[in-house]
């Protein structure tokens, strides 16, 4: 067997395993494969949103991005479901009154307003997991026994990795969200295999590693250990004011989060070596092994994106 090509350069092209496809995303397009229940695979081909200035800024394009990646993560895995589900799905059966209300009133507008109210809730669903019930989870126990500072902080931390994990592997164990962590291996191989090089079949994706250092997994663990070392000099005075203070901090947690992700994802020495490797961790809860027609739906996503000279998609 061939030994898979090393890395040649670093591409900011990357994207997101749906529903039955991936979505990728490139410097100027967008491409959202799906497979549909014939066999077949159908794309979509969008402009990549432009945000001027803002993706310029340190720490803000951070929280920018995360933003965006909830919004659009969200409507093109609702794409994903429909397609996947065939000609026999018809949205307007499971279109609920609220839907209706939206649809009749807002009219085309309708799409975003659902979509950023879904990308909404399921921010506020992750800060109250995340954020918001290992705080309030230590408090009660400092009722019961009072703590000291320290001792708090480290408590509060050990329960936030632990949710997160716990939360990690328990939707790994549906069938269909593992499925979708299957795709997302397919993402990460087809990307390995771009950036060392080599010609895109699926031959020469499967040689390829699934982790991969500049991914969703390691930016949200990035973004729980930053908030472990953030939040451990803020007063615990009130459980309520420092919640308070922590959903403050969280824009710049995920700023800090965002360009620790980047500097790993441009740099190879020990200190990178060392940040990203939680990430690598993780990404044995998220990310498994595809099988062929997983890397095929990977190869028809990517190849529409690619920029004509790689360097023109340098991370």
């Amino acid at each position: 067997m061939n030994q898979p090509k090393q890395e040649r350069f670093k591409t900011s092209v990357g994207g997101q395993a749906l529903m039955e496809g991936i979505m990728m995303r490139g410097p100027e397009k967008i491409c959202c494969a799906v497979r549909k229940p014939d066999g077949t695979i159908e794309t979509k081909i969008e402009p990549t949103p432009k945000h001027g200035i803002w993706t310029k800024i340190p720490l803000v394009r951070g929280a920018i991005s995360m933003v965006e990646s909830l919004i659009m993560g969200y409507r093109y895995m609702m794409y994903s479901a429909q397609v996947s589900m065939g000609d026999d799905y018809d949205p307007e059966e499971e279109e609920t009154a609220f839907e209706k209300w939206v649809g009749d009133h807002l009219g085309k507008k309708a799409e975003d307003v659902l979509l950023g109210a879904a990308a909404l809730i399921g921010g506020l669903f992750a800060i109250l997991l995340f954020t918001v019930l290992p705080t309030v989870l230590v408090g009660g126990v400092n009722h019961l026994v009072p703590l000291g500072r320290w001792s708090k902080v480290i408590l509060e931390a050990l329960l936030k990795v632990a949710i997160f994990l716990s939360y990690m592997a328990a939707i790994s164990k549906m069938k269909e969200i593992h499925r979708v962590f299957e795709y997302h291996g397919a993402e990460h191989k087809t990307i390995a295999c771009y950036e060392a090089g080599d010609e895109l079949t699926v031959e020469n994706v499967r040689k390829y590693t699934r982790f991969h250092p500049r991914c969703g997994t390691s930016f949200l663990i990035l973004v729980v250990i930053v908030s472990v070392f953030l939040y451990s000099v803020l007063p615990w005075s009130s459980t309520g004011l420092r919640v308070v203070f922590k959903l403050l901090l969280l824009p710049v947690v995920m700023g800090i989060s965002y360009e620790l992700l980047k500097w790993c994802g441009r740099s190879d020495n020990i200190a990178t070596r060392i940040i990203r490797q939680p990430g690598i961790w993780v990404q044995h809860l998220t990310v498994f092994e595809p099988d062929d027609s997983m890397i095929e739906v990977a190869i028809a996503a990517v190849t529409p994106v690619l920029p004509e000279k790689p360097e023109d998609g340098k991370w």
